[in-house]
């Protein structure tokens, strides 16, 4: 008298209801990361052009980082979010795209910040240091 198997219940995901956040996009040399938070920096969606399924120097194109951005984009909105403020660091070249493409999926955009860091001659670079220090001695 075997007992018949039950299949455990699939969980929603828990909607939440953010109107507002922030959007971080990372774009590098090699690859673009967008994270939307909420104001806090709680991660509400995120996506990359890896896990688009580009592979290798088509992940740092402006239609990878596009495809990533609008996949983020219905991510977050199913969550409620609706307006966004854009933190985008570094130099690739999916920053501008991926902004525009949270605009047509339907974000509004409050304001565009650059938070790429910028090194202000603080140290030299290791090997610099080495050379430097050869040549002293």
């Amino acid at each position: 008298m075997a007992k018949a198997a039950v299949a455990p219940r699939l969980r929603r995901r828990e909607r939440k209801n953010i109107t507002s956040g922030v959007a971080h996009v990372n774009a590098s040399f090699n690859n673009t990361v967008i994270t939307i938070t909420d104001a806090q920096g709680n991660t509400i969606a995120w996506s990359s052009s890896g896990s688009q399924g580009f592979k290798g120097s088509r992940k740092s194109t402006p239609y990878a980082a596009q495809m990533a951005a609008e996949d983020a984009g219905k991510k977050a909105m199913e969550h409620g979010m609706r307006t966004a403020g854009d933190r985008g660091q570094g130099t690739g070249s999916g920053r501008e795209s991926a902004l525009r493409a949270l605009q047509t999926v339907g974000f509004a955009v409050t304001s565009i910040r650059d938070v790429t860091p910028i090194p202000h001659n603080a140290l030299p670079a290791a090997e610099t240091a080495a050379r430097i220090s050869c040549r002293e001695g």
